[in-house]
């Protein structure tokens, strides 16, 4: 069964699978089998065909796949343009939403820890 450009695997359990969308997690993809009564235990190969209509129409009606990322990606550019601060963290690759730096977000940054000693050293006056 495809949903938005992406298969969903027939040996796993609708609750699990539909999570694979772009868009729709967990909680979205419980609401959206119980609209369409189906169980959530339900694997893919034993849906008939009116239960997958039903639920690629009711997935579809969510901003997923392809339109979500690209809403995603207007709103990033929107704040680069504006110079917002979140927009100038987007650009230099640092985290954007007030996490620490020191310690996290090494190899983003590029900076690796340096051991003690091999740094450090001091000249010894001999």
């Amino acid at each position: 069964m495809r949903i938005a450009g992406v298969t969903i695997p027939d040996n796993k359990q609708l609750a699990y699978s539909l999570p694979l969308i772009f868009g729709i997690g967990p909680t979205r993809a419980r609401t959206i089998l119980k609209e369409a009564k189906i169980p959530l235990d339900k694997k893919g190969s034993d849906l008939s065909p009116e239960e997958e209509q039903s639920i690629r129409v009711l997935a579809e009606g969510f901003t997923i796949e392809g339109e979500l990322r690209r809403e995603i990606g207007q709103n990033v550019k929107r704040l680069k343009d504006i110079r917002a601060e979140r927009g100038v963290r987007h650009e230099r690759r640092l985290p954007v939403r007030r996490q620490r730096t020191k310690t996290n977000s090494r190899t983003v940054r590029g900076n690796t820890r340096k051991t003690m000693g091999s740094g450090r050293r001091t000249l010894e006056k001999t």
